[in-house]
């Protein structure tokens, strides 16, 4: 069975920048990523490179900033009042916090901070990095139709007549 929209996909994959330093890796978490293809719950780049896949398939994906999280936005970095981080003594960079954006709740990751102000930015912290996946594709199953109206897969022993169905 193939990689395609309506089935669901377990794998591996360790996940590299472009100069092989290791970011994440799924077999060192014990914690294969299962995920439900043609529903964006994965990023667009990987989803269409593991397209036509089957089960026991291997392969390096090289995903570009604009395949993966986006191009580095400079207008998503700013400078805000210290006075924002009420009830915060110590602020260090790497630091993140919720805020609220436009869109509603953002994280934002603190470049640098001194007593009167505060530069986030809130770009994904992946933004503008070329990344590399190694996948073992494990499994590759129809989706269940309880799991086609959650919109992504669910646990073996979820009740399929306890979820809610929006298809109906």
């Amino acid at each position: 069975m193939t990689i395609s929209p309506q089935h669901v996909v377990r794998l591996h994959y360790v996940l590299c920048d472009s100069a092989g330093h290791v970011l994440d890796d799924s077999r060192r978490r014990e914690a294969p990523l299962e995920y439900l293809h043609g529903h964006a719950n994965i990023l667009p780049g990987l989803e269409t490179a593991l397209e036509g896949l089957s089960s026991g398939d291997t392969r390096e994906i090289n995903l570009t900033p604009e395949q993966a999280y986006g191009t580095h936005e400079p207008d998503l970095v700013q400078t805000v009042a210290r006075t924002a981080f009420p009830g915060v003594e110590e602020l260090s960079p790497g630091m993140r916090f919720q805020a609220q954006g436009p869109d509603g709740p953002r994280t934002v990751t603190l470049i640098e901070a001194d007593d009167k102000q505060v530069t986030v930015d809130a770009n994904h912290p992946l933004a503008g990095q070329a990344l590399v996946f190694r996948v073992d594709i494990l499994e590759v199953r129809p989706a269940r139709r309880a799991e086609l109206a959650k919109g992504h897969p669910l646990a073996a022993d979820v009740v399929a007549s306890e979820v809610e169905d929006r298809k109906q």
